[in-house]
């Protein structure tokens, strides 16, 4: 028996959950099948995705086809929590994408596509539907080819299609079709079509080789309200996609992939296992997706249970390929890596651009709303938070606004806490312009602190991260405290010069001193005459910030690429909007009736250009933006954000704040 973990992803509404329904009464997992509408569906367990019929949370249950074990994922399919899905991403050995018959390819089925065939994901895809007025084969066919550049070979016909009586019949493919697609990978293939002809058998193992790595996707016509082409979809999943890739005797290695709080508290974190074996009371490590030790650099497992026939069963050990449920890693985070780390498949979507304040309802305590989102922080850790204890607010980045309508029932039903929010604002960054230096010694000015420090600060490379080098001798003095100028250097870069994080910028050690240990005659270690972290810790802020004043910074946007499909008579409609909202188009290529347009505009009104859609277009224009750069600035002065640290940019604050005292 080998093990498959198989995730499902779809546009919203394409289907998704109904299949995973039909898939588990297939499997003979439930004996009654859910529904989205009547919020009775196994995955979808938070009240708001039963009221909604919408999926927000993933979740894993799990069924047998002959000798195969499935742990099948549920995924959301709205764009506001592609988190979800990216969590998904790196635990998968195969996906079905689902698409709607009617709709056909959609603007985030472009997106999960495209992902997946960047991480070589073996995918079939499941056309839905096929019972619905409206519904297509062929030229749904022809959409997943030309408009997701996806080698797609069908694995049957449709009948009766559009009506209840939808059929899929599964067939052996169509040689000339298929060979036409496989023989981009496989020469000797088409050679032999050319020569006289091949044999199904080979066609079948050829098929199924490109598959497994992801080259080409089978694709099955169906109905997950009636069942139609779900066995042979099944059959599709159980001889087409890879096994699991584990490593049964390596070391143990696992990466988390969702964390959640049970009834009593406490923490229960998923995690897929690929290598080793680990126990009820086995320690083991935990680190960050950055590398660094999480709590004390390891927690113990103190229960495991693994997902066996829709049911959570208890074991007292999971092996490798497999997906558990872990108890007593107080410490670990989305996104950790357990044992020892992996190198692979890591972030796949932009991060939040988005940003707005969570305000406390009538009797809603701060701090107890404080508490509750560190929670939502801990399951979702794309939920970013920022606590400003002047201004006693707290705020969180974001996706979307449909996010805010789940951050609020989140905090209604599981902690009584009611809320509402402010404007949503985009979340920008900070970026160096030139190159500056800055210095304080040890008893030199008005420095209070036992430190010498010095720093350069210079641009870096978009996405390159804060990279921390040094110009003075390793051994100099502890690296205790080299490590307490650097992670101060980090934290300290969090709040720019007009408040924004600043992610990419080059810093270098240029100057460091210390005093040792030192005591009075006959009596213990005296902290007024030796260095301690404190001083580093208190000191750096301040020579960082000023070098990052006197390399001057500029403020950037967030910018997303769009992409509009509507009938070209609308283009002189939609043309003004786009421009009155700051949008910029870069390519317009009309197709007959159709046009698509194509371009940048700022995050900040990506949710504006979303509504008017619709109206614009007659309803059938259809709307795709991502995140794609971020971009000075350049209209009115550069937008502020508070800051909610010791404010190092006002020295005599700052220092009354850290030290108590103004220096003379």
């Amino acid at each position: 028996m080998h093990l498959l973990n198989l995730g499902i992803l779809a546009h919203v509404d394409a289907g998704k959950t109904s299949l995973t329904e039909r898939l588990l009464h297939t499997a003979g997992v439930i004996d009654e099948l859910g529904s989205v509408d009547a919020g009775s569906t196994r995955t979808d367990t938070l009240a708001l995705e039963r009221q909604r019929g919408i999926t927000i949370k993933s979740a894993v249950v799990s069924f047998r086809i002959d000798d195969v074990t499935v742990n099948l994922i549920d995924t959301p399919g709205h764009p506001d929590f592609i988190a979800e899905v990216e969590r998904a991403l790196c635990v998968l050995d195969g996906a079905v994408l689902v698409v709607s018959a009617v709709e056909g390819v959609q603007a985030q089925t472009r997106i999960l596509m495209r992902t997946l065939r960047r991480l070589r994901i073996p995918t079939l895809v499941f056309v839905n539907k096929i019972d619905r007025r409206g519904a297509r084969d062929e030229s749904v066919l022809r959409e997943l080819t030309e408009r997701l550049s996806a080698p797609v070979v069908p694995m049957g016909a449709v009948t009766d299609l559009g009506t209840a009586r939808a059929a899929f019949t599964a067939a052996e493919p169509d040689a000339e079709r298929a060979v036409d697609v496989l023989a981009d990978h496989d020469d000797a293939l088409l050679t032999a079509y050319v020569d006289g002809g091949v044999a199904p058998e080979r066609l079948r193992a050829a098929l199924a080789g490109q598959t497994r790595r992801a080259l080409v996707h089978p694709v099955y016509f169906g109905s997950a309200a009636t069942g139609a082409g779900v066995p042979d979809l099944v059959a599709g999943i159980a001889g087409l996609l890879p096994a699991a890739d584990a490593t049964p005797e390596g070391p143990p290695s696992g990466t988390v992939f969702k964390v959640e709080r049970g009834a009593a508290g406490e923490k229960i974190v998923y995690a897929r296992l690929f290598s080793g074996v680990l126990r009820v009371r086995d320690r083991v490590a935990l680190h960050g997706a950055d590398g660094r030790a999480r709590g004390d650099g390891t927690g113990r497992i103190t229960a495991i249970s693994v997902f066996d026939q829709g049911a959570d069963a208890r074991r007292e050990e999971v092996c490798a390929g497999r997906i558990a449920r872990l108890w007593g890693l107080v410490d670990a985070r989305v996104g950790d890596f357990l044992g020892e780390p992996r190198h692979g498949r890591r972030r796949f979507f932009a991060p939040p651009t988005l940003e707005t304040v969570v305000v406390p309802g009538p009797g809603a305590d701060p701090r107890s709303l404080h508490l509750a989102l560190t929670r939502l922080a801990e399951q979702d850790p794309l939920i970013g938070l920022r606590h400003d204890e002047v201004r006693r607010e707290t705020s969180v980045t974001l996706y979307g606004e449909v996010q805010k309508e789940v951050v609020q029932a989140t905090l209604a039903d599981e902690h009584g806490l009611t809320v509402a929010f402010r404007e949503t604002t985009p979340l920008c960054v900070e970026r160096p312009v030139g190159v500056g230096e800055a210095a304080e010694f040890i008893e030199k000015g008005d420095n209070p602190f036992l430190a010498t420090v010095g720093l350069r600060v210079g641009p870096a490379p978009a996405g390159g991260g804060v990279r921390f080098g040094l110009e003075v001798e390793l051994g100099s003095m502890p690296y205790a405290f080299f490590k307490a100028i650097e992670d101060t250097v980090r934290e300290t870069l969090g709040q720019g010069l007009h408040g924004w994080p600043v992610p990419d910028c080059a810093v270098t050690l240029t100057h460091c001193g210390y005093w040792p240990r030192q005591s009075h005659a006959h009596q213990g270690f005296d902290k007024s005459m030796s260095s301690t972290g404190y001083d580093f810790r208190g000191l750096t802020p301040l020579v960082l910030t000023e070098a990052l004043r006197r390399a001057g910074t500029r403020v950037h946007e967030p910018l997303h690429r769009f992409r509009v499909e509507a009938p070209a008579d609308t283009l002189g409609a939609l043309l003004p909007v786009l421009a009155g909202l700051g949008a910029v188009p870069r390519a317009t290529d009309v197709r007959g009736t159709r046009c698509v347009l194509e371009g940048a505009v700022p995050a900040a009104q990506v949710h504006r250009l979303e509504r008017r859609i619709p109206a614009l277009t007659r309803g059938e224009g259809e709307w795709e933006s991502r995140f794609d750069h971020y971009a000075p600035v350049v209209a009115g002065p550069p937008p502020e954000r508070p800051r909610t640290d010791d404010n190092p940019l006002n020295r005599e604050e700052y220092l009354l704040r850290v030290t108590g005292r103004v220096a003379n």
